[in-house]
């Protein structure tokens, strides 16, 4: 990827309505597998997320964890809900 698409990509999301650009103030470390994946879920906790989407087994630890509370959906399981008739009233 050139580093003009990449500018593109991060101007792109952004200008987006559906994006917040969050600064997290502290790491949480919760993911011991693989605390790559910290990152995502620190920011999933800055930002007061509903949850986070991801295949990604690593983040299936967070259902044991009872504070912070970071729910973890599927893809599937959230295409499902875009999909779902109770999201789009």
């Amino acid at each position: 990827m050139s580093v003009e698409v990449a500018a593109n990509v991060i101007h792109l999301l952004l200008e987006s309505e559906f994006v917040e650009l969050v600064n997290p103030y502290f790491g949480l470390h919760l993911i011991e597998a693989d605390h790559d994946d910290d990152k995502f879920v620190d920011c999933a906790f800055a930002a007061n997320a509903t949850f986070i989407v991801s295949d990604d087994k690593h983040y299936d630890v967070l259902k044991d964890i009872s504070f912070p509370r970071i729910l973890v959906m599927k893809l599937k399981e959230f295409l499902g809900l875009l999909q779902s008739e109770d999201i789009n009233k």
